[in-house]
């Protein structure tokens, strides 16, 4: 399980880097004009702390995955994050609106690709909660 660990840590720390250039991937200079300042400073900064908050998950699995597998603590981390990932897949399905892929090849198979790695994670956490008790 340390290897797994080692894995969704590095892909983790990669989902957290891609945040940096979800502004100009999503053209939200031009995007964001229309909606009040504050709204705008909203979606930046909560951009950033998603991001802070994937990279620190990621960390978290590269730096302590003996202590996520072995400790009471880190078993109830690891249900936590669990449950994190899996209320995104739960997004990924239901919030998100189908006419934002449904019929596009690539945001399609963006759609798939990230519902596989929301269950990828989902279930590398409770894994490590229901074991190693």
């Amino acid at each position: 399980m340390n290897a797994v660990l080692t894995i969704t840590g590095y892909f983790l720390i990669l989902l957290a880097l891609f945040h940096v250039v979800f502004p100009v991937y999503f053209k939200w200079a031009q995007e964001l004009l229309s909606i009040s300042l504050v709204t705008r400073q909203i979606v930046y900064v909560h951009t950033f702390f998603i991001g802070l908050t994937l990279l620190l998950m990621g960390l978290l699995c590269l730096t302590a995955s003996s202590e996520l597998q072995y400790t009471l603590l880190g078993r109830k981390v690891a249900l936590g994050l669990s449950i994190f990932w899996l209320a995104r897949l739960f997004i990924q399905w239901f919030i998100f609106s189908p006419r934002l892929w449904k019929g596009k090849i690539f945001e399609t198979g963006m759609h798939v690709l990230f519902s596989f790695f929301w269950i990828s994670l989902s279930t590398v956490f409770i894994l490590i909660y229901l074991t190693n008790k």
